[in-house]
C-alpha cells in the first residue's frame, strides 16, 4: 500500500497540471476585440473554427465576429448582468443566457438536438459559432432574411423567428440601434478580413472566402 500510494501522488500532480492546462486553453482572453486580424492572430483556430461555420451554413465570417462581438465581446462565460435591489443587492439575472453567442438554455438545447451536437458547450468557440450558424440558417428559412443581411439577422437573433415575423422590434428603439451598430461592425470586419487577405497572402495562407 505505501508503495502504491508513492506512485499515485506524482501521478495526481501530473493530472492535475494537465486539467488546469486544458482549462485555460478553452478561455482565451481577446485583448483587441475591434479588429478581426488581431483576433485571428492571437487565435489562430478559431478562423478555422469560422471557416467550417462558412462552409456547412454559408454564414460569412464576418457576419459570425459581428453576432459573438455583441453578445459577449469574445468572452467565453459571459452571462447576463444580474438585476439589483435597492441598488446594491444582487438579484437574479434576466435570462438564462450564457458563452460567446449568449444562447439561451432552450435554444441550445434545441441547436444539439436538432445538430446532433450532443457535447456542444456554450464556452467552447467552436460550439458556439456553429450555434450561430445554425441560427442564421433558421432565421433565412423561416423569415426569408439573407445570410448576409447583419442587420435584420440581429433582429431576428435577438427576438427569434416568431418575434421577428411580428415585427416585435419595431417597439423597441434601442435594438434597432443595436442592430445597426452590429451591422456596422460587421462591415469593420469584413474590410479588415480583405487587408489580412493581402497582407498574409504572400505568407502562404489566406482569408478567402471570408
Amino acid at each position: 500500500m505505501p508503495v502504491r500510494r508513492s506512485l499515485f501522488w506524482p501521478l495526481r500532480g501530473v493530472l492535475l497540471g494537465c486539467a488546469l492546462l486544458a482549462g485555460c486553453a478553452t478561455a482565451p482572453t481577446i485583448q483587441r476585440t475591434d479588429d478581426a486580424c488581431a483576433i485571428f492572430e492571437d487565435q489562430g483556430s478559431w478562423y478555422d473554427d469560422t471557416r467550417k461555420v462558412w462552409k456547412k451554413w454559408g454564414v460569412p465570417v464576418h457576419v459570425q465576429l459581428a453576432i459573438i462581438h455583441q453578445e459577449s465581446r469574445f468572452k467565453h462565460d459571459a452571462k447576463p448582468a444580474r438585476s439589483r435591489l435597492f441598488w446594491f443587492i444582487p438579484g437574479p439575472r434576466p435570462s438564462s443566457a450564457f458563452g460567446y453567442a449568449q444562447a439561451l438554455d432552450e435554444t441550445w438545447e434545441s441547436y444539439k438536438k436538432n445538430t446532433g451536437s450532443r457535447w456542444a458547450d456554450r464556452d467552447n468557440f467552436a460550439d458556439a459559432v456553429d450555434f450561430i450558424g445554425w441560427y442564421v440558417d433558421l432565421s433565412h428559412r423561416k423569415c426569408g432574411i439573407a445570410k448576409t443581411d447583419v442587420r435584420q439577422q440581429y433582429l431576428a437573433y435577438h427576438e427569434g423567428q416568431q418575434g421577428f415575423n411580428r415585427k416585435s422590434y419595431l417597439k423597441k428603439g434601442w435594438l434597432l440601434e443595436t442592430a445597426k451598430r452590429v451591422e456596422k461592425n460587421a462591415i469593420r470586419y469584413r474590410e479588415q478580413l480583405a487587408r489580412c487577405r493581402k497582407e498574409e497572402e504572400s505568407g502562404g495562407w489566406s482569408l478567402w472566402p471570408f
